[in-house]
This record gives structure tokens, C-alpha cells and sequence, in this order.
């Protein structure tokens, strides 16, 4: 017997079996899975009402909300394409998105639709906005209002296949206009098998949405913690002290978060010492961590720490870093230091790494090579981008653009992106590698290093630096810190300190951004000594 595998199964599981449990939390309101399911109906019968179809592109514009959750099924039974934007990005990147994605209807959050405002009028396929939590003074439509108006009835579904996409979700575009990755139901569907096996996700779960849900590694929860009837804590602004204060409220046992909030939740700890009073699992995707951060949530807060790699392209996760059982003997430090790696395939995908040959690497944990993966959650491709997808898919495996090594037990080590890798006098350096040295300086607060021109090496990293509050430190001291600890091939060459970097609204640094405009200012004054 061959069952479509579709997405609807999930929720459709949740109802049945937990249908009657208080399980989805949203400021002060609280909803069983049946009440949510109610909730489903009446928004895939309002969007039939307008027009909506199977194939439709429908937009949302929303941080972690119960109407966010809603929203992914909402859609799907209607066999339209969910299309989750980015909350932190400017109104020409939502008018390019809207645009090019085709979308035809917009639901987007109050405190967001001033980004919406400036280019309602250039929009070219949106027929309608729908306003969550919306404002008297907001001219669109109300969500809650129009909601309250439809049928909670069973929806009658459109007949869907597993190959159809369900999702469509843009990339940064830091490099140019944003592409947007076309995900089927049978991507998600088998990505959540494997991610739900890997992180142990039950019904005992209770999941705080710390990363957005328009985020590769956020987006996925409201699959297979819905499909396994967890309950699931939203929370619109993920500040430490607010995570917090949830995590004690409703007993979290799991957490996504990237690097940088892992940072700041360990900084609150450190300053206000919150009791933590039960196991949690702390899932981190996005740049890897120093060892130092992993050791502090599990030795100070008594925290499980999880280490994923995967990338939107691929549904995202193809790396977990779990310890395998005949190595539980290794001495805590080493762990750490494991942990910290991107680790090693999950379930359902086949990496690699290779090099510029094409040949694996060897398991040295010294070359470097780059990841590739085959599975079933790598894309269908890049919306109306034919030449971008061939170009990134090519002879059955999807090329990330990240560089890594591989170690002795088979664990893969992200070392860069392609693009940040640091070439000095002929020798790649990892400027992850530099930036966890720099962590173990006790003034740091946070560090990026890039490549900074230089007229003898070509390149030599630059470290851009926010400094820990009541702490000084000068250039000098981190540039010899950074040479007494590092090969001084590695060591950084220069300081820029900063009150501030800049992040995507998952948490990740755009050295992008910095790249840039230390090369730019560099270029103007002509000179390219680090």
C-alpha cells in the first residue's frame, strides 16, 4: 500500500490522540490540540472564501504565535504553499518576496505591518491582508473578527500528493535577491521522522518556540512536535529573561536556540543565577559554539546539549552531534569538544566531504573539504531559478558552500562557509577556529572574525569584538592573547570593537555585513595593512 505522505497527517494525529490536552500556550490564552484543529477549519474555510486554491502562494509576516502554528495547516489543507517570511528583514525585501513568490494573500502581525505599509501599493499579486492582533486603526482586515466567522467545520480538503510543495521559504539574498527553496510534503515529512528519532521527541515534550518559526531550524518544531502531541510554549520575544521565566512556568524539557541566544541566556545566568530544576535538551543550530559555552549549560545549568547542522535547502537538518554509546567513556572535555562539532549523519542522509578533486577527505580532522549531502529532504529546487538550482544540486547531491573536516569517528566539523574561510600566505584558516579562541578571553562578550586584506598575505583575520559590561580590554592585549594561544599564521592582526554585531532574526552574525564595509572602508583609504 502506498500512502501519500502529507503533512495534514500530522495534526490529524495530535487530534486524535491528545485531542482533549491543554497544549498550545500563547500569552494568556490556552488551547487543546481539538480547539486548534477548530481554529485550522475556520481559517481554510475563510481563505476558500477568498479566492484561495491548491498551488496558491500564502504569505505570513508573524513572530511565534499560536496564528503562525495555525497558519502551516491552515494552508496545507487547503494545498496551498505556505510562504514565512523573515520578521527583521526592510520593505523592499518583503515587495521583492511578495513579488516574486506571487503570493496572493498576506496575513501579517500588528506590531509588523508598518514594514508592509510602504509597499502596499507596488504589490502585484497580493489581493488581501489579514491583520493579527490588529489595532483600530489599522485598515485591514481582523483576524480574530474574520475567524470568529467561519464555519469550524471539517474541512473538505484538496486532494494532495507528497511530491506537491508545501512550503516555500527565501534565503538571506546577501549575496544577491533572495532565492526561494521550494519544500514538498514528503521533505518535511520524512525530515521529521528522522529530526523527532534523533532529539527524542515524545508527548512528555514540552517545546518553548525560542527560534522563529520562518527559520529553517524553527519552522520544522510545528511538524513533529505537533505530529507526537508535545505541548508547545510561544513566545514572541525570546529575551533570557523571558525563556527563563517559561521554562520554569511550564517545566521546558526542549529548546531550539543558535549560538548567539545561548550566549546571552549564559550571561544571564551568570548575573542572576535562575534555578534550573529539571533536564533539559538544548538544540543549537547555526555557527558552532566553543566548548566553553556547551560546558557551562551542562555543567551549570544541568542542560543536554545538542549540536544540529543542516542548511533550508535540505528541510534542514542532515548532522546531529550525539554522543554514540561506545564513546560515553571519554573524559568530559573531550565530549565538549565533540559536541561542539556538527557531528554525524542523521538518519535518512547520506554527507560527505570532499575535496577540490572530489575525493573524500580523509578522517584526520585537518583537511578540509566541502559538505555534501544526498536525502530526502534536500529541495525540489529554487522557485522560477532554474540555473541556481542546477548549480547547487549537481550528479544527486546538493553542494552547501560549507567547509569542513572530519574526524576519526566520522564526526563532520563545519569550519567556514566557503566565502569565510581566511586565506593567509597560501594557508586556510577556520575564522570559527579564531573566534572560540577569542571566547576564552575573559573581557569577550561576543567575537566575529573576517578576512581583512593585507598587502604581504593576501588576507589575515580581523576580529570584531563586543566587550563584556564593567570590563576593558585593548586591541593589543586580544592580539597578543590570540598569538600566545593560536599558531600565529591564525592569530588575529586587528581589532575593531563594537556595542554590537549585526544578526539575522534567528541570532546568527552577518559577517556579510562586516566583510563589506571593512573592506569598502579599507578600499577608500587605500591602504590594505591589517
Amino acid at each position: 500500500m502506498n500512502v501519500p505522505l502529507v503533512l495534514t497527517d500530522f495534526l490529524d494525529r495530535a487530534v486524535t490522540l491528545f485531542g482533549d490536552k491543554k497544549a498550545i500556550y500563547c500569552d494568556d490564552r490556552v488551547f487543546t490540540y481539538a480547539q486548534l484543529n477548530e481554529r485550522v477549519n475556520a481559517l481554510s474555510h475563510g481563505l476558500r472564501g477568498l479566492g484561495a486554491k491548491k498551488g496558491d502562494r500564502i504569505a505570513y509576516l508573524a513572530p511565534n504565535t499560536v496564528e503562525m502554528l495555525e497558519g502551516f495547516y491552515g494552508v496545507f489543507q487547503l494545498g496551498a504553499i505556505m510562504v514565512p517570511l523573515n520578521t527583521r528583514l526592510k520593505p523592499e525585501d518583503y515587495l521583492f518576496i511578495l513579488n516574486h513568490s506571487e503570493s496572493k494573500i498576506l496575513l501579517v502581525d500588528q506590531d509588523l505591518y508598518p514594514l508592509i505599509e510602504p509597499i502596499k501599493d507596488q504589490l502585484q499579486s497580493v489581493e488581501h491582508i489579514i491583520v493579527h492582533y490588529k489595532e483600530e486603526s489599522c485598515p485591514e482586515m481582523d483576524y480574530e473578527q474574520w475567524l470568529a466567522a467561519q464555519s469550524r467545520e471539517a474541512f473538505r480538503r484538496e486532494e494532495l500528493s507528497e511530491d506537491d510543495v508545501c512550503s516555500l521559504l527565501y534565503t538571506s539574498g546577501t549575496t544577491g535577491d533572495p532565492k526561494g527553496v521550494m519544500l514538498t510534503h514528503r521533505n518535511n515529512y520524512l525530515h521529521a521522522f528522522s529530526t523527532m528519532h534523533h532529539l527524542r521527541v515524545s508527548d512528555a515534550d514540552t517545546y518553548l518556540h525560542v527560534l522563529p518559526m520562518f527559520h529553517v531550524n524553527g519552522w520544522g518544531a510545528p511538524f513533529y512536535y505537533t505530529l507526537n502531541g508535545s505541548t508547545q510554549i510561544f513566545l514572541k520575544k525570546p529575551t533570557p529573561e523571558a525563556i527563563f521565566q517559561l521554562i520554569h512556568k511550564h517545566d521546558v524539557t526542549v529548546i531550539h536556540m543558535a549560538p548567539t541566544v545561548l550566549n546571552s541566556i549564559l550571561q544571564y545566568a551568570e548575573r542572576e543565577q535562575p534555578a534550573s530544576h529539571h533536564p533539559l535538551r538544548l538544540v543549537i543550530a547555526g555557527s558552532a559554539p566553543p566548548a566553553a559555552f556547551i560546558a557551562k549549560a551542562e555543567s551549570e545549568l544541568g542542560w543536554e546539549f545538542i549540536q544540529v547542522y543542516g542548511m533550508t535547502e535540505s528541510a534542514p537538518l542532515s548532522l546531529a552531534s550525539i554522543i554514540p554509546a561506545e564513546l560515553q567513556h571519554l573524559p568530559a572535555e573531550e565530549k565538549y569538544r565533540m559536541k561542539a562539532k556538527a557531528g554525524r549523519p542523521m538518519c535518512g542522509s547520506k554527507v560527505m566531504v570532499v575535496n577540490e578533486e572530489g575525493r573524500e577527505v580523509a578522517r584526520d580532522g585537518l583537511e578540509i573539504g566541502e559538505v555534501l549531502t544526498r536525502s530526502h529532504g534536500v529541495m525540489k529546487g529554487y522557485w522560477k531559478n532554474e540555473e541556481a538550482t542546477m548549480a547547487a544540486i549537481r550528479n544527486g547531491w546538493l553542494h552547501t558552500g560549507d567547509m569542513a573536516t572530519v574526524d576519526q569517528y566520522g564526526n563532520v566539523d563545519i569550519v567556514d562557509r566557503k566565502k569565510d574561510v581566511i586565506i593567509s600566505g597560501g594557508e586556510n584558516i577556520s575564522s570559527i577556529e579564531v573566534e572560540g579562541n577569542l571566547y576564552n578571553h575573559p573581557a569577550v562578550l561576543e567575537a566575529a572574525v573576517i578576512a581583512a586584506p593585507h598587502e604581504k598575505w593576501g588576507e589575515t583575520p580581523h576580529a570584531y569584538v563586543v566587550v563584556r559590561p564593567g570590563l576593558t580590554v585593548t586591541a593589543e592585549e586580544l592580539i597578543s592573547f590570540s598569538r600566545e594561544s593560536l599558531a600565529h599564521f591564525k592569530a588575529i592582526t586587528g581589532v575593531t570593537f563594537v556595542d554590537e554585531l549585526p544578526k539575522t532574526a534567528s541570532g546568527k552574525i552577518q559577517k556579510v555585513q562586516l566583510r563589506n564595509g571593512y573592506w569598502s572602508e579599507k578600499g577608500k583609504s587605500g591602504r590594505f595593512v591589517n
